[in-house]
């Protein structure tokens, strides 16, 4: 039979943006509960006062992000006195370079580049939050890479306590951590915890059918009908589970609907999706990765180094080497970090019955592309 084939100027998607990583979805299943948290916490800001600060805490593909841009697009779109600004801290991982992105979205512009000193770009935040009247709500999203030099602490001091310097200044924060092992409270100065006093709120990684529905969705909105059959969909599904991270799904679709459109198919086939998850399997692979600790992906990398000759290792063989280079650690965090690999869907932890109970490392990814992407970050 002949297969119906695309026109040039055809395509089998209905809209493009759908399957972007920062599209929020009108639709947002699944996070009632940390949706309603999240608006709890501003509920104080719409009646003049301080917004509550929160942590939010969720591996990463767990609707953190989405959740929060959900709620400022909601802020933007009924009140002009809060202004919410998020901050992406894997760019922006500085007291500096933070205050100058809250500077530019109050101001239109950022601050001049060159002799520009850190208190004058925020006594500009400030005249600006007090001259307007503007509530201030900070989003540190991956605050987690904000613990290196002990930029945290100096970020949520200046902010907690501008209203000691500019009376009548409102600001409230929200951190994101997708580092399960991170425990913020434990990192932060006293004089910071007396004030900071956050909510927690916990995104739990989505399950089988949560992650077929919501990929269902977006295949609702980005494709035309009878694009991607129920068989597809589930194969999709399969590879988002077993990488544990729901942007590896969404990539998925908008790579393998691009190979059907490529070979001027009307609708997606298995090959179009095998030969996509080859290059969207990797997304969790470099966010993960990019999340690590430098000592973290140092032992990652001997993991993956020993894993090109012996594919199950002994976790106790494993610390033994580690032992021999010049890398300054315990078993106990050495058995803290295996844990988090396994947790972040890095390697698998499992047992092998024998004499005790070996506890065995296989790395999930190919070796020689984890030691590639541990080189460039």
């Amino acid at each position: 039979m002949k297969k119906s084939l695309l026109m040039w100027d055809e395509s089998i998607f209905q809209d493009m943006e759908v399957f972007e990583f920062d599209f929020v979805p009108g639709q947002f299943d699944f996070r009632d509960t940390q949706e309603q948290e999240l608006a709890f916490q501003v509920q104080p800001a719409l009646r003049g006062g301080r917004p509550l600060n929160t942590i939010c805490r969720g591996l990463p593909g767990t609707g953190k992000t989405t959740s929060i841009r959900k709620l400022f697009t909601e802020i933007e779109e009924h009140t002009q006195k809060i202004v919410p600004v998020h901050i992406n801290c894997q760019i922006d991982n500085t007291k500096f370079a933070i205050f100058s992105q809250i500077f530019r979205c109050l101001s239109g512009h950022l601050p001049p580049g060159s002799g520009t000193s850190f208190k004058q770009v925020f006594d500009g935040v400030c005249r600006l939050l007090t001259k307007e009247d503007i509530i201030l709500l900070v989003c540190l999203d991956d605050a987690n890479y904000l613990m290196y030099g002990d930029e945290i602490n100096k970020v949520l001091y200046t902010l907690l306590r501008a209203h000691e310097s500019y009376p009548g200044t409102k600001i409230g924060v929200i951190t994101v951590i997708s580092d399960m092992s991170v425990d913020l409270m434990q990192t932060l100065d006293a004089r910071v915890t007396s004030i900071f006093q956050p909510t927690d709120i916990y995104f739990p990684p989505y399950d089988e059918d949560e992650i077929t529905e919501i990929l269902r969705q977006r295949v609702k909105e980005g494709f035309y009908p009878g694009v991607i059959s129920d068989a597809m969909l589930a194969l999709i599904t399969e590879h988002t589970l077993k990488s544990g991270d729901l942007r590896v799904g969404i990539d998925l679709l908008k790579r393998a609907g691009l190979n059907a459109e490529k070979n001027a198919r009307r609708s997606v086939e298995r090959d179009d999706v095998c030969l996509a998850y080859e290059v969207s399997k990797y997304l969790h692979l470099t966010a993960t990765i990019r999340a690590l600790r430098p000592e973290e992906r140092a032992l990652l990398r001997l993991i993956a180094e020993r894993s090109r000759e012996d594919t199950e290792m002994a976790a106790g063989k494993v610390h033994e080497a580690v032992k021999a280079t010049s890398m300054k650690l315990g078993y106990t965090r050495y058995y803290e970090m295996i844990r988090k690999f396994d947790a972040m869907r890095l390697i698998n932890l499992h047992y092998r019955e024998g004499r005790g109970r070996s506890r065995l490392i296989t790395l999930r990814y190919d070796p020689d592309r984890v030691i590639e992407e541990i080189d460039q970050c």
